[in-house]
């Protein structure tokens, strides 16, 4: 028995030894959620595409080979079958369809619903911006596969939402949004880089954070940001303050986590109670 007990205290530093933060994301193989796909032992990880993005693999669970762990982007359809390639070699998975509610929004200022051109132009170079920083692939010693909620409050918006701005259709929501009140603080997640910074016309301020292996974490809306481009923080560090810039009808934090360039539903990569 006291050999078992020895074994099982010593289970969390054997994770963090072998690149896994305690636990694996939440499988949910549906558009916007999370496939883990078991590969074959070999001395060093496989290299893996999906849409033409890297892929996060880290050492299975079992410690007998590797685990690839993909976003699915909500744009997926059911009916077709996702391919990637391992060292080149072509690989596939099926996923399964999620019907996403709605949400109806009234927002009262008339730009966030139908921008004029300079301010079109504008969420443009931004949205370039943000997209740069979410491509950008780093390998940290240790991979992190679990995430701490970045703020405190009930969720307000949920992940994939299929919403209107008066009545006008718009891109599924992308994130969480956590309805804390305006001045409350923002946590990081995990440990990480700021890879983006920036007061963005729908965003409002906003940070990104790459975590590496792929997986990145965006804040949205807050009042004031605590720190710089480049710099590295800690689970927990003091990253801003909840607040109501952007494309808002209150205070809140929009948290958004990608992975593989993919925007997923962040709750898979948290452990819930």
């Amino acid at each position: 028995m006291k050999k078992f007990a020895a074994i099982y205290a010593l289970l969390p530093t054997l994770l963090m030894w072998s690149g896994i933060s305690w636990a694996l994301p939440t499988e949910s193989r549906v558009p916007g959620g999370v496939a883990l796909i078991d590969l074959p032992a070999s001395q060093t990880p496989p290299e893996i595409d999906y849409l033409g993005n890297r892929v996060m693999v880290v050492p299975s669970e079992t410690g007998t080979g590797w685990t690839a762990v993909v976003g699915i982007p909500l744009s997926a359809k059911t009916s077709e079958t996702q391919k990637l390639t391992v060292n080149g070699k072509p690989m596939s998975f099926g996923i399964s369809g999620k019907d996403y509610p709605e949400q109806r929004l009234k927002i009262k200022q008339r730009k966030y619903v139908e921008p004029d051109p300079k301010q079109v132009e504008r969420w443009r170079r931004e949205s370039a911006e943000q997209k740069s920083a979410y491509k950008q692939w780093s390998e940290p010693k240790d991979a992190v596969t679990r995430l701490a909620m970045p703020a405190q409050g009930p969720y307000s918006s949920a992940f994939g939402l299929k919403r209107f701005y008066n009545d006008q259709p718009r891109s599924p929501h992308s994130g969480l949004d956590i309805a804390a009140p305006d001045g409350a603080p923002i946590t990081a997640a995990a440990p990480g880089v700021v890879t983006a910074k920036g007061h963005y016309f729908f965003n409002g301020n906003t940070i990104i954070v790459d975590h590496g292996h792929g997986l990145s974490t965006m804040y949205c809306h807050m009042s004031e940001i605590s720190v710089e481009l480049g710099q590295k923080l800690e689970t927990g560090d003091l990253i801003g303050l909840v607040g109501k810039t952007g494309r808002v009808t209150g205070p809140h934090l929009h948290w958004g986590v990608s992975l593989n360039n993919t925007r997923i539903d962040p709750l898979l990569f948290v452990q819930q109670n």
